[in-house]
């Protein structure tokens, strides 16, 4: 016993050796350990307001084809207008369209008769610069155009394909308001240009005109009105016919005396307005007694009707406008015009005639 607490004693220098070994050992395991791992990340930091996303580069995405609704959604709009008028039986239609960006107009006109036949189809296409107006059945075209050169001219022509004719004019600003001068002569070129004078109260023309056995003789015509006390005052002459007319005109009455010569034939016309809404009118020629009269009534801007006869031709008439009757269908109700009118002849009573008329107009 006492040789084993002897060797135990005597002993202790292997087993701290031996431990510390083992402590060593553990601890350079622990440090490979942690060399080898990757380091924890670090903290994230609250994002800044102020930090600028890059942009993301845009791709284009492919394009479909366009499909059949899209192509008819950007077509032109198709103006569709038909009339029908009884008194001939025919039919007549026109369709025009926009084109170029609204920069032209396209317009496809033709008549039907009472079998359905088409006839007269013409094809214009107009803009402010050039009009171009083809009859398809007579293979003809008219064409037409006007230009302003510079400021104070401008220039207007006109020719007429099958025919080799046609006519060119000039027309110069001569700077007060109102005052213009045009030059114009046929083409091909026959005789001197015809000169004419516009200004505010009316224009000149001079120029000449081919009379028997092909002589060539100067020509002179125009208008002129003036103010003349309570009206106007107009004469239109042309070479040696001269006509005078005086109107006079106030809220209800109005008063038109004329005379033409050297024939001295004198007429005069009266209209008086009742109302703004009934009025009457009559016309009576001396030369010739022959007189008419009519009486017109409107209920609101788009009914109305009239009434009249008609002493040169025996014949006395009674008409209903639905629409405008001066205005076109697209400002109607419905856009559409009817109109219905009897005639009566004075000698024959049984024998009168009710016609109509209808337009129509349609937008695509």
């Amino acid at each position: 016993m006492q040789n084993f607490l002897h060797s135990f004693c005597l002993s202790p220098a292997p087993l701290y050796i031996q431990t510390k070994q083992i402590l060593e050992e553990n601890q350079m395991s622990i440090t490979t350990t942690m060399a080898e791992s990757p380091p924890p990340p670090p903290p994230s930091l609250p994002p800044n307001p102020n930090h600028m996303v890059p942009p993301i580069p845009h791709t284009d995405a492919p394009q479909s084809p366009a499909s059949p609704i899209s192509l008819l959604s950007k077509r032109p709009k198709l103006r569709v207008t038909s009339e029908f008028d009884s008194d001939t039986s025919l039919f007549f239609h026109k369709v025009s369209c926009k084109v170029l960006d609204s920069f032209a107009k396209l317009k496809l006109s033709f008549q039907n008769n009472n079998k359905g036949e088409p006839s007269q189809p013409q094809l214009a296409l107009t803009s402010k610069l050039l009009s171009i107006h083809y009859d398809l059945e007579e293979q003809n075209a008219l064409v037409k155009t006007s230009f302003d050169l510079g400021p104070k001219f401008h220039f207007k022509a006109a020719h007429d394909v099958k025919a080799q004719q046609g006519e060119v004019a000039m027309v110069a600003d001569l700077g007060d308001p109102g005052y213009a001068l045009e030059i114009s002569s046929p083409v091909p070129t026959v005789g001197v240009p015809r000169a004419t004078l516009k200004f505010p109260h009316g224009e000149v023309s001079l120029g000449e005109k081919e009379e028997e056995e092909a002589r060539r003789t100067l020509s002179v015509s125009g208008i002129v009105k003036s103010q003349l006390t309570y009206g106007i005052f107009t004469a239109q002459f042309s070479d040696e016919d001269l006509k005078l007319r005086y109107c006079y005109k106030d809220e209800t009455v109005s008063f038109i005396p004329s005379i033409s010569l050297p024939s001295s034939a004198l007429s005069f016309a009266f209209k008086r307005r009742f109302t703004p809404s009934n009025k009457l009118s009559y016309w009576y020629n001396f030369d010739s007694n022959n007189w008419s009269t009519v009486y017109k009534h409107t209920y609101g801007k788009d009914l109305k009707f009239k009434a009249g006869y008609d002493s040169d031709a025996s014949l006395g008439w009674a008409s209903l406008w639905v629409g405008d009757e001066a205005g076109t269908a697209k400002t109607t109700p419905m856009k559409m015009k009817v109109q219905f009118m009897l005639q009566v002849p004075r000698d024959d009573i049984r024998n009168s005639t009710l016609m109509f008329r209808v337009k129509k107009r349609w937008d695509i």
